[in-house]
């Protein structure tokens, strides 16, 4: 199978013809007939590198372990597949093909080219950069829905409303957050706290724009600048032991984040804090340590919340030790709903995805609200269409719950 791969740059064309009824007898013209099942099909595209795995010899390179670079695109297309195995069709079938962007020769410009995409009923991606560009613009030439599952990004994509963004952007996180401050902390001390850089420069920005949005600024949120090294004496400052104080972690760098949360930590039992991070802190080795900062909550924004005890999440832990040998990760997960959603959507509602992608009826982990995000005021189009439902949770004590 690992040469066939490599030959093809295609996972030999997985194939998933489910009948709901084989034959039927039809009592009307007294003779057996064939039920015609219409034919749906789900492109799944991944970088899994499996061209790397073999020298020109045809041996396999690796054979300790898997390169760590592979895994992402590796788990996805595993939490694809068993989507893909455990779904229970009614009156359709589904063919899944599942392609390694990474292949030497199988490009998507070169299935492009060779016109291997025009299949589909949608596309699912778990691409970003040029590949996720590529698979945006092909999917608006064709009115194919492309579903972008991991990467939180629009990628400069502008004015395609098949492009369907699952991974909120740091925008949307951006709202969420500001959405949660007028709700909550009006009347309370707000600070913006950052270090130089692109995207904290980004971060500002955003904040800026959305305060900004009725001609004047709806919150007083004052911004600090910090180095690398963030003094609590500096912050202690700007703070009052009889007022809440609400601070913003405008950074993405995680020494910067460790070193906030831990001036955050020193003052908060003189100092009512509530710290809000990014949406990437929660994968910060330091604030998922179980004996550092403790009874200390730091709550981040994401688009995916999963407790692992509801029914999809059993089949899917069970269908990947089974299979793999080894414990499901989130991207596992991830592949498993995104893949499971749509495919379901595609088939409820035939070329006509992109009106229900808010329809309930297939939750898998997360709830999701897709909303079309207009760039421009007057674009007689949505540039693309995002998820902006997102989870607070909460980082305390080595776990991660629901915040709010």
């Amino acid at each position: 199978m690992s040469k066939l791969i490599r030959r093809g740059g295609l996972l030999p064309a997985i194939i998933f013809i489910l009948f709901n009824c084989c034959f039927t007898l039809s009592a009307t013209a007294q003779k057996d007939s064939v039920p015609v099942y219409k034919t749906f099909r789900v492109g799944i595209f991944a970088p899994m590198y499996l061209d790397s795995i073999f020298t020109s010899a045809g041996t396999i390179r690796y054979t300790d372990a898997i390169p760590k670079f592979m895994t992402p695109g590796l788990e996805f297309v595993h939490g694809a597949q068993i989507a893909l195995d455990s779904m229970k069709l009614g009156k359709e079938n589904i063919e899944a093909f599942i392609y390694d962007t990474k292949s030497y020769t199988q490009s998507i410009a070169q299935l492009i080219k060779d016109k291997k995409l025009e299949q589909f009923d949608v596309i699912i991606g778990s691409v970003k950069d040029f590949e996720f560009k590529q698979l945006a613009d092909f999917a608006l030439a064709k009115n194919i829905p492309f579903i972008s599952a991991t990467y939180p990004n629009d990628g400069g994509v502008t004015n395609n409303p098949f492009l369907v963004i699952v991974n909120s952007t740091l925008k949307a996180h951006c709202e969420a957050i500001f959405s949660y401050l007028i709700q909550n902390h009006g009347t309370d001390k707000i600070f913006l706290c950052r270090q130089k850089g692109v995207q904290e420069d980004k971060v500002a920005a955003y904040f800026k724009m959305i305060n900004g949005q009725e001609g004047k600024p709806l919150l007083d949120i004052q911004t600090l600048n910090f180095d690398s090294i963030v003094s609590p004496g500096l912050l202690k400052n700007r703070l009052d032991s009889n007022r809440q104080t609400v601070i913003i972690g405008g950074s993405l760098d995680e020494t910067f984040a460790t070193n906030l949360t831990a001036a955050c930590f020193e003052l908060h039992e003189s100092y009512p804090i509530t710290l809000l991070g990014m949406p990437n802190w929660d994968n910060f080795k330091a604030l998922l340590k179980k004996d550092v900062y403790e009874d200390f909550p730091v709550y981040v924004t994401t688009p995916y919340f999963n407790g692992k005890w509801d029914a999809y999440s059993k089949l899917v832990n069970a269908a990947y030790t089974k299979k793999y040998k080894g414990k499901a990760t989130d991207i596992v997960f991830k592949g498993f709903e995104c893949t499971y959603l749509f495919t379901k959507l595609v088939t409820k509602y035939p070329g006509d995805v992109i009106t229900h992608l808010n329809d309930k009826g297939f939750r898998v982990f997360s709830d999701y609200n897709f909303k079309p995000v207009m760039l421009k005021k007057d674009a007689q189009f949505p540039d693309y269409f995002e998820n902006k439902h997102l989870y607070f949770i909460r980082l305390m004590n080595g776990t991660i719950s629901k915040g709010w």
